[in-house]
């Protein structure tokens, strides 16, 4: 299926070096805010108290925010979960604080602190003249509260290292399997940009990195892989069908010849991303965010930078014909 068809290839590889430049600015930029800046962890890897409170009516988040910061909850995150009437609130550890304060503790003082907004929406009992009884009304109810260790947060962090490593032995031992070892590097350097570039973002604008994030960003490096799959695919076959073109070109055909394909599978991807960003709600926004910059930036490197890679470890045609031996038979 095709939107389009581009009769004339585009010579990408004409630009290669400008491509790389690029890619290669961003990627420094990218390790530069991460030692610098850092990631901002979410409570999964660095440890905390997690509550599940629920209210008769939809509560206003913003208010709940407020009360808390202005009771000491600092970097506490306030969202919905599963209804508008049921919150998650997540409270970082306290700094210098021992741990059984933290497991404790912090629900009895979180939920007094809740008590003290009162029933949320209803501007009848936000005023300040509403009675008790009023407040009452829209208790909070504490359904479950659950602490979670530093050491819980450290393993958690090592099996997400772990689980990427993995994950990119996996596609160097699949793609060197399927194509070649030239293919494998330069994939893996292409994805790995990706991986990278968007941990960059995070550091940047110390975004909250969580366990949903790097749910997305072992999503983007198998996303990316299938992109460069698909046009290493269109090399080979280009290598084995066409005569006579250099590898400069037969890289150019190969791009132009899957834009059409890269477009319907990326922009139904994108659409559904979007989606989720805007109205998925604090829960999903950071995954969507990362999805995003990782589609986007997976487009540039699977076509301009693991592309010119290949052309310059040397890829020719002979490396996907086989030589036919012809059999001599013995003279007697």
């Amino acid at each position: 299926m095709e939107f389009f068809r581009i009769k004339k290839d585009i010579p990408f590889m004409r630009h290669a070096v400008v491509f790389n430049v690029i890619s290669l600015i961003t990627f420094l930029l990218a390790v530069f805010f991460l030692i610098t800046r850092g990631l901002h962890l979410s409570i999964e890897f660095t440890g905390g108290t997690l509550l599940e409170v629920s209210y008769a009516q939809a509560p206003q988040l913003d208010k709940l925010r407020q009360q808390l910061e202005a009771d000491g909850f600092t970097d506490t995150q306030v969202q919905n979960f599963g209804s508008s009437r049921d919150v998650l609130i997540r409270v970082p550890p306290a700094k210098n604080a021992p741990v059984d304060v933290n497991s404790s503790k912090v629900g009895e003082r979180v939920i007094a602190s809740l008590e003290k907004v009162g029933a949320g929406d209803d501007p009848k009992v936000v005023q300040s003249k509403a009675t008790a009884a009023e407040k009452a009304a829209n208790k909070p109810q504490l359904k479950r509260v659950e602490f979670v260790g530093p050491q819980v947060g450290k393993e958690l962090a090592s099996d997400g290292a772990l689980a990427l490593l993995l994950v990119v032995i996996g596609i160097i031992v699949y793609l060197a399997l399927r194509f070649e070892w030239r293919f494998a590097i330069s994939a893996i350097i292409a994805n790995l940009h990706d991986v990278v570039i968007i941990l960059g973002f995070f550091a940047l604008f110390q975004w909250e990195f969580s366990l949903p994030v790097l749910a997305a960003v072992l999503a983007v490096l198998g996303y990316s892989v299938n992109e460069s799959v698909v046009v290493f695919d269109r090399v080979r076959e280009t290598f084995k069908k066409k005569r006579g073109l250099t590898t400069p070109q037969v890289l150019d055909h190969a791009i132009t010849s899957t834009i059409s394909r890269t477009v319907i599978t990326h922009g139904c991807t994108q659409m559904m991303v979007t989606s989720m960003l805007i109205f998925g709600g604090t829960a999903l926004h950071y995954f969507a965010l990362a999805l995003t910059i990782g589609i986007l930036f997976g487009i540039y490197s699977s076509v301009l930078v693991a592309s010119p890679l290949v052309m310059w470890l040397g890829v020719s045609r002979e490396q996907f014909i086989k030589v036919k031996v012809e059999k001599q038979e013995a003279v007697v």
